[in-house]
């Protein structure tokens, strides 16, 4: 469902999460959210592949993950040849990765990223389009790789 966002996290970023949880639901965007729901210590690589699940099965069409920095998660998704996961801490990083890298995932670091620079990486991570042109090749490529 094109309208429905995924939103998973580790204990690293609960709060973050339910910060934009209640920005995206402001939005009148609707939220799947699949964890983790207490401070317990989990791994991030499990929430990852929730993520993953919920969009290749269709659920969601795009998702975002958090963990205390961002980079674990990230690893972890883009382990996935159909999520082209994005660590951003600003909102160029967030348009750009939309526009040039067809991003499907944004990560956020619960514990490096503050509550307004989140909104508006949201927000713009949302709003942007894929730029298309010389950028299709590159992105058609990422799902291509072949292993070693």
């Amino acid at each position: 469902m094109a309208d429905v966002i995924a939103l998973a996290s580790d204990h690293g970023a609960l709060d973050l999460r339910a910060l934009v949880s209640d920005h995206l639901k402001t939005r009148g965007i609707a939220v799947l959210d699949l964890g983790t729901h207490g401070p317990e210590s989990v791994d991030y690589p499990d929430f990852a592949a929730r993520l993953a699940d919920v969009v290749h099965s269709g659920r969601a069409a795009r998702g975002i993950l958090m963990c205390g920095t961002g980079i674990g998660i990230s690893i972890a998704a883009n382990r996935y040849a159909f999520l082209r996961a994005a660590l951003v801490h600003d909102v160029t990083g967030a348009r750009l990765c939309r526009e040039h890298n067809d991003a499907n995932v944004l990560v956020l670091g619960g514990r490096t990223t503050g509550p307004e620079v989140a909104r508006d990486c949201v927000d713009v991570f949302l709003d942007t389009a894929f730029a298309g042109g010389r950028h299709a090749r590159r992105v058609e490529k990422l799902g291509a790789m072949p292993p070693l």
